[in-house]
């Protein structure tokens, strides 16, 4: 890490909607570099962090060993926040943060294959682990590739990108796919956005099956957060965003119960969040210093007094 600390997004609307009060013990879901850790330590929290990149964690032993012993840095994905919560004594918790996607610090590191910016393996996996972008790439059939192209990255083109890169195999680097879409989707070097977005923006969420993590972590939260405990999710993908306010929207009972022509099934579960604050977009100073910044949604709910929903409960 430097000696620099890093300043995550919306990190002053973050804190404000965490509420924190000293002696409060909150969940930092997503570590990364630590920029939210740091911010909830020193408003008095205790704070126990997740992150499934072991870099992320090897990285912040320093902030654990400054922490005085109010940070626990758990090595597992968030989806598991619940068990290893409870496993440690730590649940129920007053906030949990998450801030979704990859992280800076991964997006920085060419070796970790995420960047279509920077020339690296053809790599992705959060976790360092299983089935990596390189290996799904070059076996995956043509139909696949398109249609995960077109559901995870909103490619409008993705069949034409799909035929090109199985043309291509094997593909290995960074750089290699990066030139395969740009010259499927035809490419001039001032265009305000590389055509490449798109797609390594789908391979990274299929590797990492970002959106059912994503799904079971809200449901975890909801499960480990008291009466009046603080839910907040920064997300920069609109499939992602969308996600997270349907369910803010479903837990909250915002959403119609039924009609003549679509009647509800069962009766409605009661409320587990309240009804959740206005979203919130980075302003222009925040842009300025951050341009990563740009596509950020900020929402947040209070978790209520009632029983976390069961799968079975969806509206």
């Amino acid at each position: 890490m430097t000696d620099v600390p890093h300043v995550p997004v919306l990190l002053d609307e973050v804190l404000d909607a965490l509420a924190i009060a000293p002696g409060e013990t909150h969940v930092d879901g997503t570590f990364g570099a630590g920029g939210y850790t740091r911010a909830m330590l020193g408003k008095g929290a205790a704070v126990a962090a997740f992150d499934r990149d072991p870099t992320a964690i090897a990285n912040g032993a320093r902030i654990v060993a400054e922490s005085d012993g109010k940070l626990t840095l758990i090595h597992a994905p968030f989806s598991s926040m619940a068990q290893e919560l409870e496993a440690r004594g730590l649940a129920p918790v007053d906030g949990v943060v998450l801030d979704i996607g990859v992280s800076s610090m991964q997006l920085d590191q060419a070796e970790r294959g995420f960047s279509f910016q920077q020339d690296g393996p053809l790599d992705m996996r959060m976790a360092g682990e299983g089935m990596s972008a390189a290996d799904w790439l070059n076996n995956a059939d043509e139909g696949e590739i398109a249609d995960v192209l077109f559901h995870l990255g909103e490619e409008p083109r993705a069949r034409r990108v799909a035929k090109y890169i199985v043309e291509a195999r094997p593909l290995t680097r960074t750089a290699e796919l990066a030139a395969v879409v740009r010259r499927a989707l035809g490419h001039r070097p001032h265009d305000k956005k590389d055509p490449a977005t798109r797609t390594f923006q789908a391979v990274r969420i299929h590797i990492n099956r970002e959106l059912d993590e994503l799904t079971d972590v809200l449901a975890a939260a909801e499960r480990v957060l008291k009466p009046g405990g603080r839910l907040v999710v920064v997300s920069f993908h609109s499939l992602e965003d969308r996600l997270v306010k349907r369910f803010f929207r479903e837990r909250s009972g915002s959403t119609p119960a039924g009609s003549r022509h679509r009647p509800a099934v069962g009766p409605r579960a009661e409320p587990s969040f309240e009804t959740p604050a206005k979203a919130v977009r980075p302003g222009e100073a925040e842009l300025v210093r951050n341009p990563r910044a740009r596509s950020a949604t900020l929402r947040a709910a209070r978790r209520t007094g009632a029983a976390p929903w069961s799968g079975e409960d969806k509206v």
